[in-house]
């Protein structure tokens, strides 16, 4: 992704499913008017989820997710068919393909419901329908009324244009879309943002939350000023106006915290990204769990992104130290990153997960259910470093329905 693209965890996720050589590549092919996808007669051609990050008009950034056949076969078909359904977890609309010449199978049932089940829009795709008559076409709409339907050809490119313009219209409303830290500020507000540039930084950028924290900031016609962790106090005694709000990296949070006078509010990153992926009530309750850990518990650090661990990185390293160091205890930590997250919570007393910034809100909103379903306590690194420190209340002191709940 380069500096200027809309990050993918910001972007409509479309996931394509159906049986092998339903259409699907072609179909991408035909919706996006370039060869994205590899198109071939054989089947399986498409054996992992493929990822495609573009702009489709009317409806912005998308990203369209080509995803292996659901009917494919072996040991190693059914390893691609659950990369397929492990592609739902992240899926704002499902479209369906199916060949109209062949018609819908149990397969294709079967994945329907599934995605009715999970409540994901999901348009019902009726490719090759060259092919047919009107009154298969009749047959279809009869037995698939549980979705909306669409006779399109991906090869003569009949009704593409339609089917965009279904697609924009399926996309949830997003006037009521959670916004970072916009909605905490008034015009004018000016707001500290305290970012180490320390080993594990990125060269020449700052990392993701930065970034959309401060474009949230502008869109909030309030000011942004970003500092390093040791210029602070200098910062704050120059600035000649208080700010509303100082936004600080967990790592530094005891630094920060000491350093920021109590009638400013605080909080981190990390925290803010819990409030946007909608999951900062569970991580508040979810973070007792540390202080009934024992030796040998099983605590899973999940990160969303794949980068390069650095010497003292915090979900590796400084994370698993500081617990130790909190409670006294020599817990066990698994770590896993990416699209990676285990289906069996059970063996965790615990999950901490980073802010989640490189995931969309549907798939962290995923991880969280699987953790409730198993009620496996789920927390995040900004609330788990806060707490440690004993500053959990201030850093959710600008979100008073967090804050009433340490009240109690």
């Amino acid at each position: 992704m380069s500096l200027n693209a809309t990050p993918s965890s910001e972007r409509v996720h479309i996931g394509i499913f159906g049986k092998r050589n339903a259409g699907k590549s072609s179909l991408i092919n035909a919706i996006t008017g370039q060869n994205l996808a590899i198109v071939s007669e054989a089947k399986g051609t498409t054996t992992d989820p493929v990822y495609k990050a573009m702009q489709l008009l009317p409806l912005g950034p998308v990203m369209i997710i080509d995803t292996p056949g659901i009917d494919d076969e072996g040991v190693l078909g059914s390893l691609r068919i659950q990369k397929a359904y492990q592609v739902l977890n992240k899926t704002d609309i499902a479209l369906v393909i199916i060949d109209a010449a062949v018609g819908p199978s149990a397969e294709d049932l079967r994945l329907i419901k599934r995605i009715n089940t999970k409540k994901i829009p999901l348009l019902i795709v009726i490719n090759k329908c060259e092919t047919i008559n009107e009154d298969k076409k009749t047959a279809y709409q009869a037995l698939l009324s549980n979705g909306k339907l669409l006779f399109v050809s991906a090869e003569q490119k009949l009704n593409i244009f339609e089917l965009k313009e279904a697609i924009a219209q399926t996309v949830p409303a997003d006037e009521n879309k959670a916004q970072i830290v916009a909605d905490l500020l008034s015009p004018s507000d000016f707001v500290v943002l305290v970012v180490p540039i320390d080993s594990a930084a990125p060269k020449g950028r700052l990392i993701l939350p930065q970034q959309q924290t401060i474009r949230d900031i502008l869109e909030a016609d309030a000011a942004a000023i970003v500092v390093k962790e040791n210029e602070l106090t200098n910062t704050l005694q120059n600035l000649g106006k208080r700010p509303k709000l100082v936004i600080t990296d967990s790592q530094v949070f005891k630094k920060v915290a000491a350093e920021t006078p109590a009638d400013i509010l605080l909080t981190s990153f990390s925290i803010l990204f819990a409030r946007y992926k909608g999951n900062l009530q569970t991580a508040v309750q979810g973070v007792t769990a540390l202080d009934s850990l024992e030796d040998g518990d099983k605590i899973l650090i999940g990160e969303g992104c794949t980068h390069h661990r650095q010497c003292d990185d915090i979900g590796t390293v400084k994370l698993p130290r500081w617990i130790k160091e909190y409670t006294g205890k020599n817990p066990e930590f698994i770590f896993t990153s990416g699209t990676e997250f285990p289906l069996n919570l059970s063996p965790y007393k615990m999950i901490i997960h980073c802010g989640a910034c490189m995931l969309n809100e549907r798939e962290m909103q995923y991880r969280i259910k699987c953790a409730a379903d198993q009620n496996i306590p789920f927390t995040n690194y900004g609330i788990t470093i806060a707490y440690i420190n004993g500053i959990l209340k201030r850093t959710v002191e600008p979100f008073p329905q967090i804050y009433k709940l340490l009240d109690k």
